[in-house]
């Protein structure tokens, strides 16, 4: 076969086809280039694995490393992406009043992003489709938040969030401002291989001179600003945030973050943040940071440390690289140790805090049309919250894309969602943007430092204990092993599902029968032996692997495969009743107990797993 003047000569018909279609389609020299050198030195198993899977739409969108292939985030793979999106809006909005509606784009400061955003918007162009295109680098939440205050058809943010900096992603909401779910992400992905070969327009960037091409930036940060002040109790402003000298230390991890916290600590009346001026501004490389990730703890806030220990100041607040999620640590007075707390932890805080903002604001108002929510694997303080202080709870699948959506759904029935949260550090502190939002989770978890200070001279530490005296100690242990082999994860799980005798012969105990199992579900296959028609109630998934068990002592483990990641994840929880102190008895059986479940079924050495770093 000759394409681009290339003889191609595989010896599989198919990749020869897959490699012709690239040099055709491909207009990108660097990664035309990438897969012509390849077939020149006739790299076929590298050519197979590069062309012949194709990134699907996963968690909301794709996400994968920047290279030459239709396994890969690069030039091609966009448009295709984008035309293919594109054809499925106007599907499911035929009209041209509909279509005016537009679509909103937004990019954060990785390589390739923005570059990833203009591709897209010229596609929208194209079919005439209007485009909101942020101009310049903006914080994740700011693309539903605009969708929502635009009325727009969808939105897409061109980020990878927290990954290495050798990756992108392709993120995407719908009409109603929350991340796709189904059947919106498989349908996509139908119109995308309906439509590979791309138009030569969607290839030309003169079409961001149209007039169909608007800046959002100055308009929704001026709205989303007044919203996030509204948000805030105008008491706890005035007789607080205005009267405090607390500062913060802040880092951005290289990101988006510190104009949009910046301009909100400003909003609520907070002290300026004194930010890690080496991590402060959007840099792709990383360079300070083995993982751009908060949520990897110390490890990623030794220039907070650094910083707040020279500026004497005890709270630290850091979003990752696109400012959607939030981490907090705090140092203590007296041994000056410093405490990064969990995202479970600073869910039962923020959880507990916007029921405090909401009785502030709205006195006369009942909670029991209120709701809290988390996702099924964060910590149930939020449900403990809600028992006793007489609002709702309501558990969803892993991700904001299912949070968003349930609160859509609570909204439409009349109903005010006052907190939500994952414990992977994200929060969504109010339904002005149905995602998780490290910039508004900042400045009310700021916020609060100074109600406490002021009212109680409490730390985050003693009202977070005090929270567990009130609900119950809710005791959690969270972290992951990489695995970077599908074949082993596969393995592993089955493994699971056959390990004793009996259909299905799921586990009946660990560590030698010391911890009896009182039920399993399995959100993979749809099972739950604790439910009459063993029918798990929660929406179940063949393409990722969950399962969860509840053990007679009340301790509930999930094992779970990330969607972004090649990770294991394992989430355990040890609920107390209120009142019970034996807390570091509680702590000490689920360490033991997490650390049987990893040994007996993970079986780490054997399956060569590697452990997260601490």
């Amino acid at each position: 076969m000759e394409t681009d003047g290339i003889h191609i000569d595989s010896g599989s018909p198919e990749l020869d086809q897959k490699i012709s279609e690239w040099l055709q389609w491909d207009k990108n020299e660097n990664t035309l280039n990438e897969i012509r050198l390849l077939v020149k030195d006739q790299e076929w198993k590298i050519l197979s694995g590069r062309l012949l899977q194709r990134l699907a739409f996963g968690t909301a969108g794709l996400r994968g490393v920047m290279q030459a292939g239709f396994n890969a985030m690069n030039d091609l793979v966009v448009v295709q992406s984008a035309q293919g999106l594109c054809n499925y809006i106007l599907e499911c909005y035929p009209t041209p009043l509909d279509r005016k509606r537009g679509v909103v784009l937004g990019f954060d400061g990785r390589y390739n992003s923005k570059r990833f955003a203009e591709l897209s918007a010229c596609v929208f162009l194209t079919a005439g489709i209007p485009v909101w295109l942020y101009s310049r680098t903006v914080a994740t939440p700011f693309v539903p938040f605009a969708i929502q205050e635009l009325q727009c058809l969808a939105g897409i943010m061109v980020t990878a969030s927290h990954n290495p900096k050798e990756d992108n992603g392709y993120k995407v909401y719908w009409t109603n401002s929350a991340q796709i779910i189904s059947p919106h992400d498989k349908n996509i992905q139908t119109h995308i291989l309906r439509s590979l070969a791309p138009l030569e327009s969607s290839w030309n960037l003169d079409l961001l001179k149209s007039d169909q091409l608007k800046d959002p930036y100055d308009a929704m940060s001026k709205l989303y600003f007044e919203k996030l002040a509204a948000n805030v109790p105008e008491n706890f402003v005035t007789s607080y945030n205005a009267k405090s000298s607390q500062r913060f230390v802040y880092s951005a991890m290289h990101g988006v973050g510190f104009p949009f916290v910046e301009l909100g600590f400003q909003t609520v009346g907070l002290q300026p943040v004194l930010a890690v001026q080496e991590q402060r501004d959007p840099d792709p490389e990383f360079p300070t940071v083995k993982f751009p990730n908060p949520e990897e703890g110390k490890s990623s806030l030794l220039l907070s440390i650094k910083l707040a220990n020279e500026s004497n100041c005890d709270v630290i607040l850091a979003n990752d690289p696109d400012a959607d999620r939030l981490a907090c640590a705090e140092k203590n007075s007296s041994t000056g140790e410093w405490r990064v707390f969990t995202g479970n932890e600073l869910g039962s805080l923020l959880g507990w805090w916007s029921v405090r903002c909401y009785r502030e604001q709205y006195p006369d108002k009942k909670l029991e049309d209120c709701y809290l929510l988390a996702s099924t694997v964060s910590s149930k303080m939020c449900r403990s919250i809600a028992n006793i202080e007489g609002l709702n709870f309501e558990e969803t699948l892993t991700g904001f894309k299912w949070m968003g959506n349930k609160s859509v759904e609570l909204m439409k029935e009349g109903k005010t969602v006052l907190f939500a949260f994952e414990e992977a550090i994200g929060f969504m502190c109010t339904p002005t943007v149905l995602d998780k939002d490290g910039v508004s989770a900042a400045c009310q978890l700021a916020t609060m430092v100074c109600y406490l200070q002021a009212t109680s001279n409490q730390t985050l530490t003693d009202k977070l204990n005090e929270l567990y005296d009130i609900y119950g100690y809710h005791c959690t242990i969270t972290s992951y092993h990489f695995c970077y082999d599908p074949v082993v994860i596969e393995r592993i799980f089955e493994r699971i599902r056959t390990l004793e005798t009996g259909n299905p012969g799921y586990p009946k105990a660990i560590s030698a029968g010391k911890y009896p199992i009182a039920s399993v579900r399995d959100l993979t296959t749809g099972y739950d032996s604790a439910q009459t028609d063993r029918k798990a109630q929660l929406p179940s998934s063949k393409s990722s692997q969950m399962i969860t068990f509840s053990f007679e002592n009340g301790a509930v483990i999930t094992l779970r495969t990330s969607g972004t990641e090649p990770k294991i994840k394992y989430y355990a929880e040890m609920c107390a009743k209120p009142g019970q102190r034996d807390w570091d008895a509680s702590r000490a059986t689920l360490r033991d107990m997490v650390d049987c479940i990893v040994e007996e079924l993970l079986e780490p050495v054997k399956n060569n797993l590697t452990p997260r770093s601490e």
